[in-house]
């Protein structure tokens, strides 16, 4: 049953170009400059905060995507795995072929890694270059997970440099607020980000030469510009129109003015100075992306639980009527709920051989298991046994005795245990967002990329009070669920 939910879910429309972005500021800026310029000839959809490399690479070889933003050295050292950057275009271009993929559209800047730390430490520590961190391992360093994990981040670059100090993961939207608060000593950033300045930071030179160029490109399916040939030959029109100073400037009208990327977009285009007003929260709240939030949301939630209601009452039953499974069958889906929620989306990416829908349905089932099978078993097991007892003396056999006494009278703690996974469901989809399947998740999502907490809010709210109204609407069912045997009573 649960197989035939996720194949029917689409993953993609073919007559659409779809562009994706990670959740990071920039990437979700140059998303939507890429999309807005797409629509002028072509339906587009921008598929805003993604993930990372690894999550938009995987997504653009399943089809799932058609194009997003990325840089040449990223391309290089993480997607071909060469041991260090420097190839040109042409060259990276020929190297992707062979996986139905390409690169093109120099964009006009480059935005490279870099360590940064407050001008006041530097002052006092007398930190110039990344190699003066070496004599200060004391020093409490926040990097982006994507930074740590890298091939071009943070274990390469501790070995050039002989950095022995700790490192800690830290979301790269709320790294420049933490370094502010003295919450941290140094951070991971970018060369195009708007906040150097904002925060009197001071970025270490790389005496040692170790980050490589980040060009700025599109990165795409190979059969994009036969598919939309029209979309192609305007997005090619935006090679070299974006030099460094003017991505600083585009990433500043988000991070220090909180305009939307898509007003950024949409201003850069026409060419235009002019400040977008900021929308009311209202307006944000109820936007024109609301009832598709809200539509995925709710599909996501119904389809899992519905599937792991199918799965978790037989589970439940056999795990009351027979004891001895029935603590082995309780005790994989409770290990099953101890797995972190990311993680298991991030392993079910390549088992399911796509991102998207499929692996977020899949994990959301995952995790409402445990709730249902747990309360059916509960439930049976507190049917009284003089009911049994009767049921068999008036020649019940076991199936007819399941189904006309023992589900009935435990139907309300099973119906407590779907609520339960409901709920539960209604809060996990959130995350749904960061493998591209949409729901709530995609506001907080973009929120988180853009450090916007009006987006974030626009983004909890609606998913809250979506978990309220299924908290209800479970209620209303266990209250007319225990009403007959009252009235029996």
């Amino acid at each position: 049953m649960l197989a035939t939910l996720l194949i029917a879910v689409p993953v993609a429309r073919s007559e659409t170009l779809r562009v994706g972005s990670k959740r990071f500021t920039e990437s979700t800026i140059l998303g939507e400059i890429l999309t807005q310029t797409a629509q002028r000839t072509t339906p587009a959809e921008h598929v805003e905060g993604m993930g990372n490399t690894a999550i938009l690479f995987e997504a653009l070889r399943s089809g799932a995507i058609d194009l997003y933003p990325e840089y040449l050295g990223t391309i290089e050292l993480e997607i071909l795995h060469h041991d260090r950057a420097g190839a040109s275009l042409a060259e990276v271009d020929r190297e992707l072929a062979p996986l139905g993929l390409a690169v093109d559209i120099p964009l006009g800047f480059e935005n490279s890694y870099a360590i940064g730390v407050r001008r006041d430490t530097a002052q006092a520590l007398h930190l110039r270059t990344i190699s003066d961190l070496a004599n200060r391992p004391q020093l409490r360093i926040g990097l982006s997970h994507e930074f740590l994990g890298r091939a071009d981040g943070w274990p390469a670059l501790a070995r050039r440099y002989g950095l022995t100090v700790r490192a800690s993961g830290l979301d790269h939207g709320l790294a420049y607020e933490a370094l502010a608060a003295h919450q941290v000593d140094a951070i991971d950033l970018y060369t195009t980000d708007a906040k150097i300045a904002r925060y009197d930071i001071q970025v270490l030179v790389d005496d040692l030469g170790f980050f490589p160029r980040y060009d700025a490109v599109v990165l795409y399916r190979r059969s994009v510009p036969q598919r939309f040939p029209q979309a192609w030959a305007a997005l090619k029109a935006l090679a070299g129109s974006i030099d460094q100073g003017r991505m600083i400037a585009l990433n500043g009208a988000a991070e220090l003015d909180h305009r939307s990327a898509r007003d950024i977009a949409r201003s850069f285009l026409a060419r235009s100075d002019v400040a977008a007003a900021r929308r009311g929260f209202r307006d944000l709240l109820f936007g024109e992306d609301f009832a598709r939030l809200a539509r995925q949301h709710v599909v996501l939630v119904v389809l899992s639980v519905l599937a792991a209601s199918i799965v978790g009452i037989p589970l439940g039953v056999a795990a009351a009527r027979r004891p001895r499974l029935g603590g082995l069958i309780l005790g994989v889906v409770s290990a099953l709920q101890t797995i972190p929620a990311l993680a298991l989306l991030a392993a079910l990416i390549p088992l399911l051989g796509a991102i998207g829908t499929r692996p977020a349905l899949l994990a959301l089932f995952i995790f409402a298991l445990l709730p249902i099978v747990r309360n059916t078993a509960v439930g049976l097991a507190q049917v009284p046994e003089v009911l049994r007892q009767a049921a068999t003396a008036l020649g019940a056999r076991s199936l007819a005795r399941l189904w006309l006494i023992e589900l009935p009278l435990a139907l309300p703690v099973i119906l407590a245990g779907i609520r339960t996974a409901a709920v539960i469901s209604v809060g996990t989809a959130t995350i749904a967002a960061f493998v591209g399947a949409g729901g709530f998740g995609e506001r907080i999502s973009i929120g988180l990329a853009l450090n916007d907490g009006r987006m974030m809010l626009a983004g909890a709210l609606p998913a809250a009070a979506l978990a309220l109204a299924f908290e209800a609407s479970f209620s209303t069912l266990e209250w007319l669920a225990r009403r007959p045997t009252r009235l029996r009573a």
